[in-house]
């Protein structure tokens, strides 16, 4: 019995799902922060900004190649510029959406198990573990979790994604979540927080899908259920089977972010670094067209873009 128990006092006890998501929140921000310099170098790249000049070096295979300096020597260009405290630009409003993402997820899957989502297959037959039927009700609640935690949080990586590519122009228009909160809403309105939007709706649910569908059928007909360690391999096909699927749907992730500072006023959405873009699908083939769908994908390795000028005062390829 604890103390305000003998007392008399009343007692708020913490619930098991309380605890969880809390726990969930903390672990997920440790990841964030973690990550972050990461994330921002990869925006970077990904907006197609080159500070520093390809350098003569050698790939898998041993063979002289020119190649594209990656995580490390542009971490060290951001740390000679702004210092440590620079790779972390944009962790703020980051930290907030990963937070707020992970209550909303956790409440819309506890409602979700608390009232029951349409079946999608079998009717209101209950589907049986591990079966097509299950994963495919499953991952229908995820993908509805995902959602709504994606829209809600979505403002706050449209202001990440600003904080961060002020740094080609070396802006100060994105200093502070509240000041880029009145700052998009004056300059563009409500739709200003959900620039880039829809593209990344559509690459989470369809990584999703591609993944738990994927293992499904992997976890199905090549895993044999008489096998050793059979619950590794499984969890092992899920991880590579999500690599994959990220690997597929990236596309989506690049024109979200690509979009969501296009023509916001920094440097590093306008010319000569990118088009006005009417649409994301403007965004998608203007990419295309230019053999650039994967740019940013890769941190290590990165080899010069065939046909491509480097341009030493712009800081970019033409």
């Amino acid at each position: 019995m604890t103390q305000d128990q003998r007392e008399g006092l009343p007692v708020s006890p913490v619930s098991p799902k309380m605890a969880d998501t809390c726990g969930q929140v903390l672990l997920g921000s440790g990841l964030t922060v973690l990550s972050h310099p990461l994330m921002y170098i990869k925006v970077l790249i990904q907006v197609g900004h080159e500070p520093l000049p390809p350098t003569l070096g050698r790939n898998l295979f041993g063979r002289q190649v020119y190649q594209l300096p990656g995580l490390f020597a542009y971490a060290k260009h951001i740390i000679k510029i702004d210092g440590k405290a620079g790779l972390f630009k944009g962790l703020v409003p980051r930290l907030g959406a990963s937070t707020i993402g992970t209550v909303v997820h956790s409440k819309v899957v506890q409602k979700c198990q608390e009232q029951g989502t349409p079946q999608v297959l079998g009717g209101q037959q209950k589907a049986l573990e591990g079966s097509l039927q299950h994963v495919v009700n499953e991952t229908t609640k995820e993908m509805i979790a995902r959602s709504c935690a994606t829209i809600v949080t979505h403002p706050f990586h449209v202001i990440t994604l600003r904080c961060m590519v002020q740094f080609i122009g070396r802006e100060t228009k994105y200093s502070g979540v509240f000041d880029s909160i009145v700052t998009v809403y004056r300059e563009e309105g409500i739709l200003g927080f959900f620039a880039g939007l829809i593209p990344r709706l559509l690459g989470d649910v369809l990584s999703l899908w591609i993944c738990n569908l994927l293992a499904h059928l992997i976890n199905t007909y090549a895993i044999d259920d008489s096998m050793s360690h059979t619950g590794e391999i499984k969890n092992c096909s899920q991880a590579v089977t999500g690599f994959f699927a990220s690997m597929l749907t990236y596309p989506f992730v690049l024109v979200s972010n690509l979009m969501a500072v296009n023509n916001c006023g920094l440097a590093g959405g306008l010319a000569p670094y990118a088009s006005v873009y009417p649409t994301w699908v403007d965004c998608w083939r203007h990419l295309s067209r230019e053999g650039n769908m994967s740019r940013g994908n890769s941190l290590f390795f990165r080899k010069l873009p065939a046909g491509k000028m480097y341009a030493v005062d712009q800081k970019r390829f033409f």
